[in-house]
């Protein structure tokens, strides 16, 4: 049965999931964490980082590690075709019809259309990762008057991060690395 219910919550977010796959975040947040609190937001931050540091869509990767988290490796098979399917079948369709109509002044505007709910649906998944990493929560709701608890070490650790990327440009996975053994030794440490 839970099989069924990863394939069919899946199904539904490969669906909607229009932009790729920061796009798709919010959506398998809302379903994962939010509806059927299969894991928590701070599971769900763990996910993500992991699913962005391993080769692959990260909604796709992300798709898998929920199905794996829930129900082992036939979880994993059953939401990554869930998440699949709708996409796949979506693009043959639109292929048949772009190629169709390539020059149609309807299709440059569904096109034109899309593009701003997708950088809202981004925006959306980084605001609630940052906010989980550093407020502990997801919601905006209570962070503003809440900054006192926010999480220093965190916050440097981001900070210090963007500051390293943009003055030496070194590769982002070593960045990603250090931060976690970073995170690791204070762990320790404290």
């Amino acid at each position: 049965m839970i099989y069924l219910e990863l394939f069919w919550n899946f199904l539904q977010i490969g669906l909607l999931s229009i932009g790729g796959g920061y796009a798709a975040l919010p959506l398998i947040q809302e379903r994962v964490v939010e509806n059927n609190h299969w894991l928590t937001m701070e599971t769900f931050a763990d996910l993500i980082t992991i699913s962005e540091m391993t080769p692959g869509p990260i909604a796709i990767n992300s798709a898998t590690f929920v199905g794996m988290q829930i129900a082992g490796i036939p979880g994993a098979i059953a939401a990554t075709i869930g998440f699949v399917l709708p996409p796949f079948i979506i693009v043959i369709t639109m292929a048949y019809f772009y190629n169709r109509f390539l020059s149609s002044i309807v299709m440059d505007g569904i096109l034109m259309g899309i593009r701003p709910i997708v950088i809202a649906l981004i925006g959306s998944a980084g605001l609630s990762i940052t906010f989980t990493v550093l407020w502990n929560q997801s919601k905006l709701i209570g962070v503003i008057n809440s900054f006192k608890d926010i999480n220093i070490f965190s916050l440097v650790l981001f900070l210090g991060s963007i500051a390293f990327l943009r003055t030496f440009k070194p590769n982002p996975i070593l960045v990603i690395l250090g931060c976690g053994v970073l995170s690791v030794l204070c762990y320790i440490l404290t």
